[in-house]
């Protein structure tokens, strides 16, 4: 199948971001100085405006609520690229938010999220949609859906010969995953997702080059354990290996690691290098983390050359 003639589906959440950053130390039980932004957001969401700033064509399967912020993230959506049209607009509920409170550095510290609108992705509005898995390069989903809705997506893929990848979005959600091991192309957890994806802690570069071999072990064909500053580790049936991150100024950590899963997918629909398609992660990661927004509105594929780590 032509990558470039075909389309990678996304399914997932689509949230309203508001990110609070302290100028100096945060102190429980009062406000802190800082600066408060609005952006888009939402796992699912992100990935596909990251895969279509790309260059790649994306379709997202989401649901937003028939609020002003459900209008806001269907237009920042669309004008990046993504096909939007499939998306539930429902009056039932109001738009998924995400509210987190980073520190000094940009890390995150705190984070609420309101999610009620993901159940609207239920396994019934995947049936609907099946006609989109016939054609689709890959399918990528994040851990936000409901367990059903999310075997009803993998089961659809594999009905089509679809590659799956999949996001676990929180350690909280990771466990749900587990069973659905054997069937992925491709992982990609934080280090606390994947200790709850291995059942035991893990320490270092080493430990994590190792853990992600027992995620291949599990099924999986690709496992990336990204390690934040450290950069990412990965391995597959062939091999493993360690990409270290881009040193830079991080403005808000909020949105890389969903860069990272964007352009690494990227890199396996249009079938570069493993090692490439990694080294395109981390650049899309460091991009995101030098930017206030959620997805960096100047992503492209040039600027992810720019300044691929050698």
């Amino acid at each position: 199948m032509n990558a470039h003639s075909s389309h990678v589906l996304v399914i997932g959440a689509a949230t309203m971001d508001v990110k609070g950053r302290a100028r100096k130390a945060l102190q429980l039980g009062t406000s802190t100085p800082g600066e408060v932004t609005v952006s888009f957001g939402g796992v699912g969401r992100n990935v596909a405006e990251n895969l279509a700033r790309l260059g790649q064509r994306t379709i997202l399967l989401s649901a937003v609520g028939r609020d002003p912020f459900g209008a806001q993230i269907l237009e920042r959506t669309a004008s990046a690229g993504v096909d939007v049209s499939r998306v539930i607009i429902s009056p039932q509920c109001h738009s998924a938010a995400y509210v987190a409170i980073l520190d000094e550095r940009g890390g995150k510290t705190l984070a609420v999220d309101e999610m009620a609108s993901v159940s609207l992705v239920t396994p019934a509005y995947i049936y609907s949609h099946r006609d989109l898995f016939a054609e689709a390069a890959m399918l990528v989903i994040d851990g936000n859906l409901s367990p059903a809705a999310l075997a009803s997506a993998i089961n659809a893929a594999k009905r089509h010969s679809v590659r799956v990848a999949i996001d676990p979005a929180s350690t909280t959600l990771a466990p749900r995953l587990r069973k659905h091991m054997a069937d992925l192309a491709l992982i990609r957890p934080n280090l606390a997702e994947a200790e709850v994806l291995c059942g035991h802690a893990i320490h270092g570069r080493m430990e994590a080059m190792k853990a992600a071999k027992e995620l291949v072990a599990y099924g999986v064909e690709t496992a990336v354990i990204a390690l934040g500053e450290e950069g990412l580790c990965y391995a597959t049936a062939a091999g493993r290996g360690y990409i270290p991150a881009i040193r830079c100024e991080i403005v808000d950590y909020t949105g890389a690691g969903d860069a990272l899963t964007a352009a690494i997918v990227y890199g396996l629909v249009n079938q570069l290098p493993i090692d490439e398609a990694m080294r395109l992660g981390v650049s899309a990661a460091t991009l995101t983390l030098k930017c206030s927004d959620t997805v960096c509105p100047d992503l492209s594929l040039e600027r992810l050359y720019d300044q691929l780590v050698i």
